[in-house]
């Protein structure tokens, strides 16, 4: 059974990781932070516009929670690898 509340409060939950390990990538400037705020920006864009169509072609909204949390993860791993 599909627990709305889990799946959100999930997603908020992953996403303290992220934000930790972008504002430390912010932290130290240089041009990997100026490549970070560029991807933030784009990243963010890209989400909604495709959560807008998943939600527009009929999806559920769980659907699009956990399309969300993939992005998450990715920026996860990739935020950690370095």
């Amino acid at each position: 059974m599909y627990n709305p509340f889990f799946s959100s409060m999930m997603l908020a939950l992953e996403c303290q990781k992220v934000i930790e390990l972008r504002l430390v990538r912010l932290a130290w400037g240089g041009r990997e932070a100026r490549a970070e705020m560029h991807s933030m920006v784009i990243e963010k864009i890209q989400a909604s516009m495709e959560a807008a169509g998943t939600l527009m072609m009929g999806s559920s909204p769980e659907v699009v929670i956990a399309r969300y949390r993939e992005h998450v993860a990715a920026n996860t791993k990739r935020l950690s690898a370095d």
